[in-house]
């Protein structure tokens, strides 16, 4: 990960700009480097991952112009030699490098060209314009805001807009903005054309298409690991990476030491595929002594985000603390494409296929958001399969009647896709999903719910609850966490859609707790 900054315009206050750009240096703790654009300032904190050379550094200019990037722009070199055939010349082997030769042959139209993760600023020196643009999931954050005297400013966190704007927006992804309006340039989450495929070409694609969405995240001049929690989703990434690599890949798994659900399965599968695995315990007081920090990090309330997050930061502070390594493949993105438990109760299709495009188009505000935070607050950088772009386009465009649970098991399609190739056993093929924040240890959630208990009386939560008028706390755990996030980003609550739920309009899924320990349908999942 790295850290962008653009202030497109006079700073009021130098001091408050240098201190809100060092919020988010752990995201790029190699470099730092502040460059004066037009009448304003391009800042770039650096996470050497692609050209660890000094000449990889940011921002990059050309010809007047400057960029900065916090993206992986997968299949670049492609890309640069053809630059280079039309007498283009490169400093660098980073990928970020062939952003400003991009926009000089193509202008905005680059964006929808890029095959990556990445939020950007140009500066077009030629014009005095700025431009910004983020990719079409919005794996890579970017936030934007206005200061008193009306100038834009964009930065990889909220936290770096705290005290410079009064309201902090999410950069919408999949647009670029530019002349003061943003422009949609692409949305994975909307489909033109339902696709025909039966159940075995999908699945034969989806397969193909995961399998080659790995494959380019593993290409890194940094070394890569992988978060494996024993669930579907992160077995079979660490399997096909497993496949793929020469040597064992390191693996690491985060779970309660007392009830951890997915502990004894991250380790069936890492001695399945012959990964090195490592094993990583969190206590109640861990979990209980990070949930502020948690919660500054993530710039959130949300009560899904906040549990998910626990483990994950915690496991991702170990791999920080013991290993050098500096990129982590996940597993996230793959619920939204193939449904959670309580899509089982989507009443139809249509149904099944708005819910997914609702996530997709939110994901940047939730599970995404989760995964960046707490990755990148510890000096690494995430890199998400399941959101290939081509990968994302597909499954969503595939008929939802052959998506949606009609086979008596979760995501079958994933499933029958990899049965009987040898890369994961039956036993995780086939096993039952159980939520993150809940296989890490049920006790982990019971203890937050405890800790919000001991707070708050009823009284309390009564009253202080009623302050909120956007995103209202329903139980004592949320009004914690809503109280904790205004004591960092007062007032900024809108920066978040509202709380992660199941729908609430279908029947069975009218529940008070977003996990799917709740529901009818949980069954297995927990065991």
């Amino acid at each position: 990960m790295c850290s962008i900054f653009g202030y497109c315009g006079p700073i009021p206050d130098r001091a408050a700009f240098d201190r809100a750009f060092s919020e988010t240096v752990s995201r790029g703790p190699d470099d730092s480097r502040v460059m004066q654009a037009g009448d304003g300032l391009m800042a770039f904190h650096r996470l050497s991952i692609m050209g660890l050379t000094p000449e990889g550094m940011q921002p990059f200019t050309l010809n007047g112009c400057k960029a900065v990037c916090n993206g992986e722009l997968y299949g670049f070199t492609r890309e640069r030699a053809r630059l280079i055939e039309k007498g283009y010349k490169f400093q660098s082997d980073s990928d970020c490098e062939i952003l400003l030769p991009m926009y000089f042959e193509y202008g905005t139209d680059l964006f929808s060209k890029l095959d990556a993760e990445f939020a950007c600023v140009i500066f077009d020196g030629r014009t005095g314009e700025w431009i910004a643009a983020r990719d079409p999931i919005g794996i890579r954050p970017l936030y934007y805001g206005y200061d008193k005297n009306g100038t834009i400013l964009f930065a990889s966190e909220a936290k770096n807009l705290v005290g410079l704007t009064a309201k902090i927006l999410p950069f919408p992804p999949g647009h670029y903005y530019k002349g003061g309006r943003f422009v949609r340039y692409a949305d994975p989450a909307k489909v033109d054309k339902v696709l025909s495929d039966d159940v075995e070409t999908a699945c034969k694609n989806i397969r193909e298409k995961l399998i080659a969405g790995v494959e380019k995240r593993l290409i890194s001049d940094a070394k890569v690991g992988f978060l494996l929690s024993g669930g579907l989703d992160s077995s079979l990434v660490c399997a096909i990476a497993q496949k793929k690599c020469s040597h064992p890949i390191k693996t690491f798994a985060i779970g309660m030491s007392e009830d951890a659900i997915d502990l004894k399965y991250a380790r069936q599968v890492a001695d399945y595929i012959g990964a090195d695995h490592t094993e990583v315990y969190m206590t109640p007081d861990d979990v209980i002594g990070s949930l502020e920090t948690v919660v500054r990090l993530l710039g959130t309330f949300d009560i899904t985000t906040i549990r998910a997050s626990m483990g994950m930061y915690l496991v991702c502070r170990a791999i920080h603390e013991t290993t050098d390594l500096r990129v982590l493949l996940t597993g996230e993105i793959s619920d939204e494409l193939f449904g959670y438990k309580y899509t089982d109760f989507a009443p139809d299709a249509a149904a099944f296929q708005a819910e997914a495009e609702k996530r997709i188009s939110e994901l940047h505000m939730y599970d995404v958001l989760r995964a960046d935070r707490c990755i990148s607050v510890n000096s690494l950088e995430a890199r998400v399969p399941f959101g290939d772009l081509d990968f994302v386009k597909y499954v969503m465009a595939l008929d939802p009647a052959i998506k949606m649970n009609v086979y008596g098991k979760g995501k079958y399609l994933l499933r029958h896709a990899f049965e009987g190739l040898g890369y994961l056993p039956d036993a995780i093929l086939w096993r039952e999903k159980a939520a993150f924040s809940d296989a890490v240890g049920h006790s982990m959630v019971d203890d937050l719910k405890e800790y919000a208990e001991r707070v708050y009386t009823d009284e309390e939560f009564d009253v202080r609850r009623q302050k909120y008028d956007y995103a209202r706390p329903f139980t004592k755990e949320a009004l914690l966490y809503r109280e904790l996030f205004e004591k960092y980003y007062p007032g900024q609550a809108e920066m978040i859609a509202g709380f992660w739920m199941p729908n609430k309009s279908w029947k069975g899924c009218d529940v008070n707790d977003p996990s799917a320990r709740v529901l009818a349908n949980y069954g297995d999942s927990g065991k």
